[in-house]
């Protein structure tokens, strides 16, 4: 028998610039994104109001990670003074500040964070076996 569950996610988005001290190329230079931030949950069971997860508290956590790298250079912030500013230690940033900031049963139910820096590139973290996005980045 196969298990189900229903997924509810949103999204933020946030300007930035950053380079990559560690690499060789034209990403070790200074430049920018308008990056997407997504994120998921999943939950086996729907509530009394027929609801997984109430889509704003989730939005309004992305919003509030979102906003303090809005219009920042990544790399003078504490949170990256050690890790390189990859959109895929970004996507770390946020899977981990969401279990942070969220209340519990949310935060147990997030499957990934998955931050587009690009309509045609992303980068996802959470467990293996959370599911690929789209081949293009949802516009909106």
């Amino acid at each position: 028998m196969t298990d189900f569950a229903y997924t509810v996610s949103a999204q933020a988005h946030y300007d930035a610039a950053h380079f990559l001290r560690n690499y060789e190329g034209k990403c070790s230079r200074l430049h920018g994104h308008r990056y997407v931030v997504e994120a998921a949950l999943q939950a086996a069971e729907l509530d009394d109001s027929g609801i997984a997860f109430d889509f704003i508290d989730l939005k309004m956590a992305l919003r509030g990670i979102a906003e303090g790298l809005d219009h920042e250079n990544l790399n003078e912030l504490p949170q990256f003074q050690d890790v390189e500013t990859s959109a895929e230690n970004q996507a770390k940033y946020f899977f981990e500040e969401l279990c942070k900031r969220l209340p519990e049963p949310m935060a147990k139910g997030l499957l990934y964070a998955r931050i587009w820096e690009s309509p045609t590139q992303w980068a996802q973290y959470g467990p293996a076996s959370a599911p690929l996005p789209p081949p293009q980045r949802p516009t909106g």
